[in-house]
């Protein structure tokens, strides 16, 4: 175990619970970093932290809400004091919530009908509370620990930022209206803080992960007996290596954009890890 330059820095890596974040954070540690693990469970993120430790790394789990700015500023005066002042941050909290997508991929009469079939959701019939819930936590839920972390890596003049980006940053998915906006925000703010951190000698980037097989996307893209749904085929036919993303395949991208030593010119950019998705048109 260990790094010539992640050895002894201290990480935060926040929605350290979630499938692809975890193993971010496992790796970080095992190549020497102290991580603190930021989620809304501690059930999910004491898993993570015993594998840590169990591998001769330290973990400090926090059970944060990554949109409460007074609960990260407590976060970070805690790991100051446990681990020290944060180097390096991940933010991959995020996510989506079933009612804040439409159930039809583009409009249908009956949406504005008086007969609307049960259960259909169209944009017209959208909660905008609903999706301001999912845009507060994929753009603010990125933005304030920015604010709190990166103060502290602003006052040392260094450090380096890695937000979660997406594919619906670059093509909205179908049904996906708030999540594919916020992502769009989330590349966007990727670059604007490049810019303006800068002078404070912390880089900015972002990964962009295409379709990963963690506990949400199983349910939408594949069977109970391991096939394929008609939407899980539709993602495979526009995706060229023909196989879904394991979390291991975003931490090569991840290490390299942290790594000051490796991406020292490297800011404001979005790497996609995708499988080609975003180069294949599926025609």
């Amino acid at each position: 175990m260990g790094d010539s330059f992640f050895g002894e820095k201290v990480a935060v890596v926040t929605g350290a619970g979630g499938t692809l974040c975890s193993a971010v954070a496992v790796e970080l540690a095992r190549r020497g970093a102290r991580v603190a693990l930021l989620g809304r469970t501690m059930e999910k993120l004491e898993p993570v932290a015993a594998a840590i430790a169990s591998a001769g790394g330290t973990a400090l789990p926090l059970g944060v809400d990554v949109t409460d700015a007074a609960a990260v500023e407590a976060a970070c005066r805690r790991i100051t004091e446990r681990l020290g002042p944060c180097e390096l941050l991940v933010n991959g909290a995020g996510g989506n919530r079933n009612d804040a997508v439409t159930t039809t991929t583009e409009f249908e009469p009956s949406e504005i009908g008086d007969a609307r079939p049960e259960g259909m959701r169209g944009f017209f019939d959208l909660d905008p509370g609903r999706m301001l819930d999912v845009i507060e936590l994929n753009t603010i839920g990125t933005i304030i620990p920015c604010q709190v972390f990166g103060r502290v890596m602003a006052g040392r003049g260094s450090g380096a930022i890695v937000n979660f980006a997406s594919m619906n940053s670059y093509r909205p998915l179908s049904r996906n209206l708030a999540y594919s906006l916020s992502k769009a925000g989330v590349t966007n703010l990727t670059q604007w803080l490049a810019a303006y951190l800068a002078p404070a000698g912390i880089r900015v980037n972002a990964v962009a992960p295409g379709f990963f097989a963690n506990e949400r996307s199983r349910k939408i893209l594949m069977t109970e007996g391991g096939g394929l749904t008609a939407r899980g085929q539709n993602v495979m036919g526009h995706t060229p290596m023909k196989r879904f993303g394991d979390a291991r395949d975003l931490l090569g991208a991840v290490c390299w954009l942290l790594d000051d030593r490796e991406a020292a010119f490297v800011t404001g950019i979005t790497v996609p890890v995708d499988g080609g998705f975003l180069a294949s048109s599926g025609v």
